[in-house]
Parts: C-alpha cells; structure tokens; sequence
C-alpha cells in the first residue's frame, strides 16, 4: 500500500458487559458499544462520518442507529449481513471508503440479545427448530437436521469418516481454548478442562460434545476504522489493515462433494496473505471463528498450518496449542469460552493483543495477526490480516 496516509488502521474499540447481561436492546448495546469506542479512540461522536452496522438473530440494529446516535451528515451508512463473516466484511468495506476517501472515520458495530433469563442458551437459537420448514428444508426435518448444531455435526462427522479425525482431538482445541480463558477477565468460562472433561459433556449432537460447542451471549462490540495519518494523533496504538478477502461456497442445501472437507477459508486466506505480503510463517497470533471446535481446526487447516485431513493430529500434538504452545490461537478463550459476538469475537481479541494490552494472556510477539470470520454452515468466510505499525 504506497499512500501510507490513507493506510487504514483500527483506532478504536469499544465492549460492552458481554455475556448474561439482561434488559438492554441490542440497539441499547450497539450504542454503548460505539460511544465507548469512540471514547477509546479519544474522539467525539460527531468526528464520525461513517456508519456500519450488523446484528444476530433479532435483526433489531438497524437503519435506526443513527438516529440513536445522533449523527448527522454521515458520507457513509449501510447495514450488513454475512452471519459470523459480517464483522471482517464490515473492517473491509471501511477500509476501502478509507482508502478512497469517501469517508474518515467509519464505526462498525455488532450487537444482538438472544439470551433471556432464566432460559438456556440452545432456545436462544432453537427458533428455527420450532417453526414448519418447507421446500427442500422439509427433507432434511424429517430426518431431524432442523439446527445448526446439526448441520456442523455433519460437517465434522465428514472429516472424521474421512481423515480419521476423532472427537479426542477436537477435545484438545477446547482444552487450549479454556487455558487462555482462564487469563482473560472477559470470558464466561475460567475453570479449566480436561480431555475428560469434555469427552464426558453432554452430548449435543453427535459428535458434538457441550464444550465442543459455542457460548450464547448478549452485548456489543464496535471498532473505529480511520486513517494512519488521522490515527497518530489519537489516543490509542494503531493497528494496521495489512490485509483482507472472502470467499463464499454458499453450497449448503446442494449436492458438494467437499461438504465437510473444505471451506472457504482455503481460498479467503491465502488471498489475504498476499494482499498484506506476509507469509503464515511470519504471523504471530491466529484469532478463529470457532462456533464449534471443528471449525477452528478445518480452518487451521486451509488456512495451511497443517496438510489436509492432519488437522486432528496437529491440534492435538503437544506443545502446539494453549499459552505454552507454539502456536498462538485464540488468546482470549474464543467463542467456546470466552464470550460469542460472532465475528467480533475473533477480531476484538485481535486487536487487543496487536495493542499489547492482553495483560497476563499477552503473546510476546504480535506484529502479525491473522483473524477470520465463518458464517452459515461454511457458506461464507473472510480474512483479516492486521499489525503493529
């Protein structure tokens, strides 16, 4: 990128209280989230002039946030939805009206609140269970395939009918992911696990064991996309956006071959990489989309940190995984037991740790961050690469 100027980094990161936090809108939550970036970054809301916005199940963070916010004047405002690809996308759609001009200081924000009190995380995303469903969807009820649980059960149970990828070392990305939590001060789950543990969890949908599978949260999160210049004189250290892509199969509900083998992470990351000039030996922290462990490990694997169908014997090979391990993944505890703001959940941790600001969980090197994003059942994915300047 030759105009250094224009180069566009993250200057801003505003969290709202994640979790089982009860009584407050995902509207509510989205604007918090934004003027706490906004103050992070050591600006006012009205130096924003570019605005986008995304939410989860409620669809209720909308058109109305700037209104909310009370901006005026905005050079840029649109809602998106990629499921959990759409916070990477939102980063990339503001960094090009960054580069171009077309807007200065951009906040992209994700907020939802599907949890209720007093009932469990699963009927926050069991909806679509209990509607008829029609069409092709109908087949696939009549043989209980009615949630995503079940549609990224299949997925794994390719791989392993496959590559001989066992539930075992599924287990172990769990185990790591659960270390790390237990450093971060933000993730609902802190105890640490064992092997045991998670092969002794209920089970969900087979093969997914509980601690396979992702935590329900309410809050927001939102970021500040501006430019280097504007950035140095702002209150926080910049991370650059080295480099970014997608990729969307959308095969899901069609015959593929690859269901279960292959995401788009294989074509997204690669792209990514080559637009920032690194290669995945220079990066120093991965940040993954992990709705379930399997996720994780099928986009280690086409990312290339491992051939293949290797990807259950290198998460379980010791010394790989966890803050002793050689290779720095989800720091924060991830979406298994940190907190669950889709795509935010990798790219906030992301941006804390290129700050040096992770505190007892901080990696020693973190010039180089690579973060993705996975939405639908594999349909969607984007890619991040971001750093130190």
């Amino acid at each position: 990128m030759n105009n250094t100027t224009r180069q566009p980094v993250i200057a801003g990161l505003g969290m709202t209280e994640l979790g089982k936090v009860y009584e407050r809108t995902p509207t509510q939550f989205a604007v918090q989230a934004v003027r706490l970036a906004a103050t992070d970054a050591g600006l006012n809301l009205d130096d924003i002039d570019g605005l986008i916005v995304s939410d989860g199940l409620s669809g209720r963070v909308g058109l109305e946030m700037q209104r909310a916010l009370g901006l005026t004047d905005l050079n840029l405002f649109t809602y998106m939805q990629g499921y959990g690809s759409t916070a990477a996308q939102m980063v990339q759609y503001a960094s090009m009206a960054v580069q171009s001009g077309m807007a200065e200081t951009i906040a992209v924000v994700w907020a939802d609140a599907p949890l209720k009190e007093n009932r469990g995380g699963g009927s926050a995303y069991g909806a679509a269970a209990a509607s008829v469903p029609s069409g092709w969807q109908a087949i696939t009820a009549t043989s209980g395939i009615l949630t995503p649980n079940n549609m990224y059960a299949l997925a794994a149970r390719r791989h392993m009918d496959t590559y001989g990828t066992t539930s075992e070392q599924l287990g172990a990305i769990a185990v790591a992911q659960r270390d790390w939590a237990a450093m971060n001060p933000l993730a609902q789950l802190r105890g640490t696990i064992t092997i045991e543990d998670h092969q002794t969890s209920r089970m969900i949908s087979d093969p997914f064991h509980l601690l396979d599978c992702c935590l329900v949260s309410n809050g927001g999160i939102a970021l500040i996309i501006t430019s280097r210049n504007r950035a140095e004189q702002l209150a926080q250290p910049p991370v650059a956006i080295l480099g970014w892509a997608q990729a969307h199969p959308g095969r899901t509900g069609i015959r593929n071959d690859n269901f279960g083998l292959l995401s788009g992470a294989a074509r997204s990351g690669p792209a990514a990489l080559k637009m920032a000039g690194v290669t995945l030996d220079e990066i120093d922290v991965v940040e993954l989309y992990d709705c379930y462990s399997f996720t994780a490990l099928i986009t280690l694997e086409d990312y290339g940190f491992c051939a293949k169908g290797e990807g259950g014997d290198f998460v379980a090979q010791p010394g790989v995984l966890g803050p002793k391990g050689s290779l720095k993944v989800n720091t924060g505890g991830g979406q298994l037991s940190s907190y669950y703001m889709w795509g935010m959940t990798p790219l906030s941790e992301a941006v804390i740790q290129a700050r040096g600001q992770a505190g007892q969980r901080q990696v020693t090197k973190h010039d180089r961050v690579l973060v993705s994003g996975n939405g639908g059942i594999l349909d969607y994915h984007s890619t991040l690469v971001l750093g130190t300047i």
